[in-house]
């Protein structure tokens, strides 16, 4: 039994073989990975024939050692034409085609010498590969399921970090769990090959009530939005999967999914270093509080001829797309192609818009970064169509003429108002003697060749410094979305920069 096995998987048929031993090959070879094709090839072997999977219409779904002749493929049409399970034709020469349906799928087909020979060990292969066919489809039907829900979650994520909170709620509605509000915000990051199974894990463990989603950006995060009321959450991850690290931000409503990812992703930065291998973010209060109705009326002169634009075609990005692309830019730089599932040439033209409509320098200026990330901060939720059209010349970064009435308070006069300034104080403060090697940081518009030049230090230098101030500060510097923009801000506030 033992030599007639061997020869049996190495294509080799010695006198003497019996169904059974056959049977009990195919059944063997269906237990492997790729059935189907492994018991083609089996039978191409036996047979010494071409095998192939044919569709009623024609199609070759599979085939071994080659494609089928022309004959095999009609006779399949035939077959399938005339509702007959299984059949014999003429070939050229002494070949003939034997051809047996799988149940309802394809059909098995023989294109060989002598095929006809070979009806019985056709119509048990028939059999098993009718198993092994169904088993293979209904896991590409699994693996299409989950890619779907997998859009659809990430779909949900994008509408809320850009504002769309309902139209988020009508998709997480129909999908299942509904959105939490208020939540908080999780990011937590495990090992890639891990993350599906790590995913499925924190379902469970948040009892299904959490929205997991898998980050477009980073193969290796994971973004959950958890209700706030469910605490403890990190700690039983912290248990339950050691190898990842969970990075919780405070209590925010669905509106401000953007600010509770950006914090999570800071506490992230510290969790790496906790040996718990969690941290929430610190309680923090951004600047645009503290603007009042002045910062939105900025924000809203600001960002109004991207709020305003109509393309002149209408395959173009419309309003919402550039404000989508603009925020996603902001927070993940060059990464944003990935985040936004568009080509980095068309990332490259869009923002070559944005910034010809907002007259910023979006790529390598951190002062004109730093005003549109707060702007996008402040920006109301008006429609366009309520919008005032924009007025005179547009200076983001220096102070208006305070004796028009109709014009808003430049950025200058914004971050020198009292409380802006107690704002920044708490911001840079905490850098203690990190500040200066902050500063010139931010000063080289955050490229760390540039920063290592001016404070005549090495690249490794400048970086351990950094990642100093990373720990001083609980937020990440160095990684998007970073601290940066606030920091910015918060210096030039107190005219260090």
């Amino acid at each position: 039994m033992r030599t007639a096995e061997i020869c049996r998987m190495t294509g080799e048929s010695p006198a003497g073989t019996t169904r059974a031993e056959d049977l009990q090959a195919l059944v063997l070879l269906a237990g492997r990975r790729k059935a189907v094709r492994t018991v083609l090839d089996w039978l191409g072997r036996r047979t010494g024939g071409t095998v192939a999977l044919v569709a009623g219409d024609g199609t070759v779904i599979a085939a071994s050692p080659g494609r089928p002749g022309p004959e095999a493929v009609a006779a399949v049409e035939d077959l399938h034409r005339r509702g007959v399970p299984s059949g014999v034709a003429g070939g050229s020469g002494a070949r003939t085609v034997h051809v047996v349906a799988l149940g309802h799928g394809p059909y098995l087909a023989l294109d060989g010498r002598d095929s006809h020979r070979h009806g019985t060990l056709l119509a048990d292969a028939a059999r098993v590969l009718d198993l092994c066919w169904r088993l293979e489809e209904s896991e590409r039907a699994r693996c299409r399921t989950e890619l779907v829900e997998a859009h659809s979650r990430e779909a949900v994520l994008h509408l809320l970090m850009n504002g769309s909170v309902a139209a988020a709620h009508r998709i997480a509605g129909a999908m299942g769990p509904r959105l939490p509000n208020p939540a908080r915000v999780y990011v937590v990051e495990c090992p890639e090959r891990r993350r599906s199974a790590i995913a499925e894990r924190l379902t469970r463990t948040a009892a299904g009530r959490a929205w997991i989603v898998k980050c477009p950006v980073r193969p290796y995060h994971l973004i959950a939005i958890v209700p706030s009321g469910l605490g403890g959450l990190e700690a039983e991850i912290a248990e339950q999967v050691p190898e990842c690290r969970t990075g919780v931000s405070g209590e925010v409503t669905l509106g401000e999914t953007p600010l509770g990812y950006e914090q999570a992703f800071h506490a992230l930065a510290a969790a790496r270093g906790a040996p718990d291998r969690r941290a929430r973010f610190r309680s923090h209060t951004g600047p645009a509080p503290l603007l009042g109705p002045e910062g939105a009326r900025w924000a809203q002169h600001v960002l109004q001829p991207c709020l305003l634009y109509e393309p002149a075609r209408r395959a173009g990005p419309g309003a919402e797309e550039l404000i989508g692309t603009l925020g996603s830019w902001l927070s993940f730089g060059t990464a944003a192609s990935r985040h936004l599932k568009v080509h980095r040439n068309t990332l490259a033209a869009r923002l070559r818009l944005i910034e010809g409509l907002l007259g910023l320098d979006l790529t390598t200026s951190l002062a004109d970064q730093s005003a549109a990330w707060l702007a996008l901060r402040l920006r109301t939720h008006r429609p366009a169509h309520h919008l005032d059209p924009p007025q005179g010349p547009r200076d983001p970064q220096g102070p208006q003429h305070s004796g028009d009435p109709d014009r808003p308070a430049g950025l200058h006069t914004l971050l020198a108002a009292p409380a802006a300034r107690t704002w920044a104080r708490a911001q840079v403060d905490p850098l203690g003697h990190a500040a200066g090697t902050v500063r010139a940081w931010l000063r080289a518009d955050a490229r760390v060749p540039a920063t290592a030049d001016s404070l005549g230090l090495s690249l490794p230098g400048v970086r351990k410094r950094l990642l100093k101030a990373e720990e001083l500060l609980g937020r990440s510097l160095l990684h998007a979305p970073s601290a940066k923009y606030e920091l910015w801000l918060a210096m030039r506030s107190l005219g260090e920069l």
